[in-house]
């Protein structure tokens, strides 16, 4: 489908397309799509930005994975279509392992989303051989790895898993979720909750990373700093004021 540059949300129109292709190929499953939906219905009440809230969670998230001992950035389908690229970029800069883990899941599923991320990333990711459980998760999302999430001290989750966030969180990990969902159990399990466009989030987090990187003392101060449910609550007020907004101007005309 050709789509025009001067559309206004040109941006989204072609996530969309490239989500429908991945479902063809067998990268995204069905019900990845209707995430993908919710998730930009949020991103319109945010004005397709990142908020300045966003960019300050995105920036301890980077001091975060920074400072952990062992941390592990966790890719389902959506994830790795959206960012699988850029994710790989940030676990370069943090030095993160990655792995694999899918809801839908089979073993040519997995193999294929496995395949895909390597391409993308040039780097080899954890999922393909499964040999330990995370307790707490009824689904096959409790299958993972025991050197990567079930060894991790600080875990992020790209996209909306809040079975596996509320879990991590009761092993005693550390979560950050990217989520346009503010009230999402994801976002609401985190350490710290970024609410933003995963394409647009995860670079932000790169730069953020590759400036920490050297700066150790200012790393610690901002995660100090940081209070997450402060943060969240003012997303929630700015998405708030929009609609009050929106609701004014048509009722002006």
């Amino acid at each position: 489908m050709k789509i025009s540059k001067d559309h206004p949300r040109y941006r989204s129109l072609v996530t969309r397309e490239r989500m429908a292709a991945m479902v063809e190929e067998g990268n995204v499953s069905t019900t990845g799509l209707i995430a993908h939906g919710r998730g930009e219905a949020f991103d319109y009440l945010l004005g397709e930005i990142t908020v300045p809230e966003a960019g300050l969670a995105e920036k301890v998230a980077a001091a975060l994975l920074l400072r952990a001992k062992h941390p592990v950035i966790t890719v389902n389908g959506n994830a790795a279509a959206l960012a699988a690229r850029e994710l790989g970029d940030l676990a370069r800069a943090t030095g993160a392992l990655v792995e694999i883990n899918l809801f839908h899941r089979s073993e040519e599923r997995l193999r294929k989303v496995c395949d895909f991320v390597e391409k993308e990333m040039g780097m080899k990711v954890l999922g393909r051989e499964q040999d330990a459980v995370l307790e707490g998760i009824a689904s096959d999302r409790a299958r993972c790895t025991s050197q990567g999430l079930l060894a991790a001290d600080v875990v992020l989750i790209p996209l909306e898993d809040g079975d596996r966030a509320e879990a991590m969180v009761k092993a005693g990990k550390k979560v950050i979720s990217i989520d346009l969902n503010p009230r999402s159990r994801t976002t609401l399990a985190a350490e710290v909750a970024v609410v933003d466009e995963i394409t647009r989030a995860v670079p932000n987090m790169i730069t953020w990373a590759e400036r920490l990187g050297e700066r150790p003392e200012e790393a610690r101060a901002v995660l100090e700093a940081f209070r997450n449910q402060d943060n969240l609550a003012a997303i929630m007020r700015r998405i708030c004021v929009g609609l009050d907004q929106g609701a004014a101007d048509r009722s002006e005309r």
